[in-house]
C-alpha cells in the first residue's frame, strides 16, 4: 500500500541537511520504512553546475548518490514501527554504478527501497534514471544515533 503520510517538506526535516542540500523536489510514492519514489529536477542555476564542466554543466554524480541517499533516509525516517534516528546521514557505500548523468532542465526520477535495519544503521538499494535511463544504482547504509543514548551511566 503507497501511503503519504507527511507533505514532503516536513518529511524532509528528519534529515539533518539544511534546504540549500536537498535533492529532493517531490514524492511520488512513499511506503513508511519501505520504499520510495522521488523526482529532482535539475533547474540549471545551481551554484555547483557553474564549476562542473563549463559550457556543459552536468548534475554531478556524488549527488545523484545524495539524492537517493535523501530518499532513502525520508523512507527510513517516516517508518511508523521505528523511532526516527538523529542526524541519519549516508555513511557507506557498496556496488556504486554510475552509468550517466542528468543536465540542466532534466528530471532525476529516484528510487529506493529500505534491505535491512540493525541499531542506528539502515541498509538501502538505490537508483536514479533520467528519461527512463537507469544512471546511478547503489548499495547505501545510512546511520544515526540512537534517541535514549544519553541516559547511559
Amino acid at each position: 500500500m503507497t501511503t503519504m503520510p507527511r507533505p514532503l517538506p516536513e518529511a524532509l526535516k528528519l534529515l539533518p541537511h539544511g534546504p540549500e542540500f536537498r535533492f529532493l523536489d517531490r514524492l511520488l510514492s512513499l511506503v513508511p520504512g519501505k520504499e520510495g519514489v522521488g523526482e529532482y529536477v535539475v533547474r540549471g542555476d545551481e551554484y555547483y553546475l557553474r564549476g562542473h564542466l563549463p559550457g556543459e554543466p552536468i548534475f554531478p554524480g556524488v549527488l545523484l548518490i545524495e539524492a537517493a541517499a535523501q530518499l532513502a533516509g525520508v523512507i527510513a525516517q517516516n517508518d511508523p514501527a521505528i523511532p526516527s534516528l538523529p542526524g541519519l546521514k549516508l555513511t557507506a557505500l557498496r556496488a556504486v554504478k554510475i552509468l550517466g548523468s542528468a543536465r540542466p532542465g532534466q528530471t532525476v526520477r529516484l528510487e529506493a527501497s529500505i534491505t535491512g535495519r540493525l541499531g542506528t544503521l539502515v541498509q538501502a538499494k538505490a537508483s536514479a534514471f533520467v528519461s527512463n535511463t537507469l544512471v546511478m544504482h547503489a548499495d547505501l547504509t545510512l546511520s544515526g544515533t540512537a534517541e535514549d543514548s544519553s541516559a547511559q551511566s
